[in-house]
């Protein structure tokens, strides 16, 4: 089949990138779309490696199985048809199920370390990091977390300053230089995202 139209979505913790894709999800023929989250690539938590006080790095790009992500990536390319079950964060509350990931013409694949392997950042056809303040960012993750994680404001301050603040600064921050669009959204990003949206509409155009 032909090789599909990937799209990479990279930036902070918070930053928009799930509202960047729920966007594009409604504005763009969901069928001509699959969405890989690299989320739901999160080692299990017993393979997590933990530090002296017993805390985990998920803001480390080891946390995440990387190769696993790339290995989909590529068996979608080829028009393979791929399940895998959801990431819940660790949540015991939410139980997780599994999906389907199917070829289709669009590929967007999202999360922070997207463009961390040199390898998988080259079959990317469209590299986009999503850029906010950090005081806008921890803002965010401060609601985002408490609400629909369950987690305390005492443990997203903690990891906030002892693994996601440096871990952007290190990992995630360096990989704007390898980005085609970087989407300012401290406030709103409407007009890119109609730019964007207008862009993927005329892929989809060529393809037919």
């Amino acid at each position: 089949m032909p090789k599909p139209y990937i799209i990479g979505i990279c930036g902070g913790s918070a930053s928009g990138k799930t509202f960047l894709l729920r966007q594009l999800l409604s504005q763009l023929p969901t069928e001509a779309i699959t969405l890989i989250s690299q989320d739901n690539y999160y080692k299990p938590l017993e393979d997590q490696i933990r530090d002296e006080e017993g805390l985990v790095n998920f803001d480390h790009p080891d946390s995440v199985d990387l190769e696993a992500l790339f290995e989909d990536i590529k068996a979608l390319m080829r028009g393979k048809v791929l399940e895998r079950q959801e990431y819940t964060f660790n949540n015991p509350k939410i139980k997780p199920h599994t999906f389907t990931l199917r070829p289709s013409t669009l590929l967007i694949v999202e999360g922070l370390f997207v463009f961390h392997r040199t390898d998988l950042a080259k079959i990317m056809d469209l590299k986009i990091f999503v850029d906010a303040d950090e005081h806008v960012r921890l803002s965010r993750r401060l609601r985002r977390d408490h609400t629909e994680r369950g987690y305390s404001y005492e443990s997203i301050l903690r990891d906030y300053e002892k693994f996601v603040a440096p871990m952007y600064h290190r990992y995630v921050a360096p990989t704007r230089q390898r980005c085609d669009f970087i989407i300012p959204n401290n406030k709103h990003m409407y007009k890119a995202i109609q730019v964007l949206v207008n862009h993927l509409r005329t892929v989809l155009e060529e393809e037919k």
